[in-house]
């Protein structure tokens, strides 16, 4: 049984670390966000603090494991030595976070074992309590979800886990290992929540074991971390000192102490100021110095920048121009003109990365839609480098053109053809909206032929690494044409990527993809029967507020597969009026390309093939399988998820427009007030 612990320890406001902490906040600029990779543990690490547990043999032992001493009613606790900065209340702003730790669990070969380990969120300055609790845990000790464990206690091998939360679904997933046999299985769990409502601003996170009556040895070999939020470093970490503050003077003195006491208070006053006034000046001119040194350096850096920026791009684009086969490039005037100087009434949609609006090129005699890159986007550039690089270059009748691109200065835009009946997922879960049913299956049919092409009819092998309803664009007939190419990444035929940064959305990602994170064809191909079910079920890959079996849309529909009941599953908008043949197919094309397995996945042609009614249907089996991997996972370095980069899906639901994901996103923005309570995030535990 997994244990987590948590305590609320509020600090007075009136406190002089408190209101030197909000000084610093004031004066001292962010760093960079939260980000950091252990292979191992020794005693030198500041970087870790530990509560009643200590760093062995390269690892963090959290429960004691001394022969000389008895090895039950231990706990220990080990948190990094830095807060995290979950949220801001000014903006409302909510971080991503990963991790990813490996640890074992062993029992000393006892078959009856101690309780298990937990990653934890607590507020700073969280110490060890005595409550307990299993699964994923939200200020209670009842688990709101949690599932039984396939462990290796007995045997102690070593296990892995993942952990994701997304800002923009407010998803907080789970994947850890297992073992059935000598096979390593992976399991997963996962639940809808906004942390701004459980959780202050800053929390301190880590590990928490106990062993209760019985003994097991807890130990954590390697943890590492990565958030998107950025963070004050000159905040008190939570395990500075906190000091009391100074006893009240004798509020009496006896009068033939009052003179002196008089005269040493002003004398101690004036030389107190003197010696401020001082200390300011210089650190007022030191810090005018450090900031002019600090604006020098931004302007050297955005020319660089500037010139980097132009050579690549213009670089990779001249090859295009001179065979007249590229995009063009436009003006910043011109765009500026077409688009009424970028005005509000004219945006499609806005996002992390930046806004999209619609234009009239007057030369075009046509519409488009220009994607404006935030300047202060990190992630926006690198997207806007990969459309240019990889979408230009490509020309297929069921992909969004990409019509030209500008760079000047620090402003980057891209220009695609308008597509008049935005997006699928618009019409998907739009209740004003409908596509009939010849409308989708031509839809799934041109995704699929997009794949195609992008897998093996071009010159390379383009890995999409996005592909989701949102990104799924319809023009003025209700032609599929996939769009973003922002996380796109090109691989020669044969290879396979060498990529182990995790992209995607949440739901549409393939159960590999959080175990190697390594993208492939099989997990578009997965990301496309997905997309398939959605097409035909009318429901989106994840729906918390669904009654319990329906909330994970694959889960649901397998289950109506193998009762005999597919046509249930049909999007009741329908009103059954569809050809039942062409239904069940598209379901089991569905079900088939999102097997958990990517090894029992069809190719995206052989997919096509059932689809176009060339081929027999597969024959799956009547109960979901659960992925089985030979080997544990290797160990993944950098570890980020991308969801919200034009467009991801959130738990509500969809796009804000009817406009495609190439260009237009969905911006969560919320405000929440803090609430100093506690969360504890697993896990594990075994029955």
């Amino acid at each position: 049984m997994a244990v987590c612990y948590s305590r609320i320890h509020p600090q007075s406001l009136n406190h002089p670390i408190f209101l030197i902490a909000i000084f610093l906040f004031l004066i001292i600029p962010f760093a960079a966000s939260l980000s950091f990779n252990f292979n191992s543990f020794g005693p030198n690490d500041n970087n870790i603090t530990y509560e009643r547990a200590a760093p062995a043999e390269g690892a963090i032992e959290l429960t004691r494991n001394q022969r000389d001493k008895p090895m039950d009613t231990s706990m220990g606790r080990a948190t990094y030595s830095k807060p995290l900065q979950l949220w801001y209340k000014a903006s409302g702003s909510l971080t991503d976070f990963t991790t990813h730790f490996s640890f074992v669990i062993y029992a000393l070969n006892e078959t009856s074992y101690a309780d298990g380990i937990a990653f934890f969120l607590a507020p700073v300055g969280s110490k060890i309590p005595n409550n307990a609790t299993k699964g994923i845990d939200i200020n209670s000790m009842q688990s709101v979800t949690n599932v039984a464990w396939s462990s290796s206690i007995l045997d102690g091998k070593m296990n892995d886990v993942w952990i994701s939360y997304d800002s923009s679904s407010k998803n907080l997933s789970v994947v850890f290992t297992g073992f059935r046999g000598n096979s390593t299985i992976q399991q997963n769990l996962y639940y809808i929540l906004d942390l701004r409502d459980h959780l202050p601003e800053q929390v301190t996170f880590g590990f928490s074991a106990a062993t209760g009556y019985a003994s097991a040895v807890h130990r954590i070999h390697s943890w590492n971390f990565s958030s998107s939020l950025e963070i004050d470093e000159n905040i008190p970490s939570p395990t500075d000192p906190v000091m009391p503050p100074s006893a009240n003077p004798d509020p009496k003195p006896t009068k033939n102490k009052t003179g002196l006491v008089a005269g040493s208070t002003a004398g101690a006053c004036v030389l107190v100021g003197v010696l401020g006034l001082a200390l300011f000046s210089f650190w007022k001119k030191k810090k005018e110095k450090e900031r002019e040194k600090e604006r020098e350096r931004e302007r050297d850096k955005e020319r660089r920048e500037d010139e980097d920026h132009d050579l690549v791009f213009d670089v990779s684009m001249n090859e295009e121009f001179e065979r007249g086969t590229g995009p063009k490039k436009f003006s910043y005037n011109e765009l500026a003109i077409a688009t009424k100087n970028f005005a509000e009434e004219e945006k499609l949609g806005e996002g992390g990365f930046g806004a999209v609006y619609r234009g009239f090129l007057r030369d075009l005699n046509s519409y488009v839609a220009v994607k404006r890159v935030s300047r202060g986007s990190k992630q926006g550039i690198k997207e806007y480098a990969s459309e240019v690089k990889i979408i230009s270059r490509l020309r297929h009748r069921n992909l969004v053109q990409l019509m030209g691109w500008c760079h000047e200065g620090r402003e980057l835009l891209l220009v695609y053809e308008f597509m008049p009946n935005g997006s699928l997922d618009f019409h998907l879960f739009k209740e004003n909206s409908l596509l009939t049913w010849v409308m989708r299956y031509n839809i799934a049919q041109g995704l699929a032929s997009a794949l195609f092409y992008l897998h093996e009819e071009w010159e390379q092998c383009v890995l999409h690494r996005d592909v989701k309803s949102s990104n799924i664009m319809l023009d003025a007939n209700f032609n599929a044409k996939l769009g973003d190419f922002g996380l796109a990444r090109l691989v020669d035929h044969g290879k396979v990527s060498q990529t182990t940064v995790l992209a995607g959305t949440m739901g549409y990602m393939a159960p590999e993809c959080l175990m190697t994170g390594k993208a492939s064809k099989q997990s578009d191909v997965y990301s496309f029967g997905i997309v398939a079910l959605e097409i035909a079920c009318g429901r989106k890959p994840i729906n918390p507020k669904a009654d319990e079996g329906q909330i994970r849309m694959v889960d649901w529909v397998w289950e109506l597969y193998g009762m005999g009941k597919l046509l249930n599953a049909a999007d009741p908008r329908l009103c059954s009026d569809f050809d039942e043949e062409q239904l069940q197919c598209l379901i089991i094309v569905g079900l088939w390309c999102a097997h958990p397995d990517c090894n029992l996945r069809p190719s995206i042609k052989q997919a096509i093939q059932v689809l176009n009614f060339d081929a027999p249907l597969p024959n799956l089996p009547p109960k979901m399988p659960l992925p089985t991997y030979i080997a544990p996972p290797v160990n993944i370095s950098a570890f980020s998820i991308s969801s919200s980069s034009c467009g991801a899906t959130d738990s509500e639901g969809g796009q804000n427009q009817s406009s495609s994901s190439d260009y237009n996103t969905n911006s969560s923005k919320r405000t929440a007030s803090s609430s100093a309570s506690s969360v504890s995030a697993l896990l594990l535990y075994a029955q």
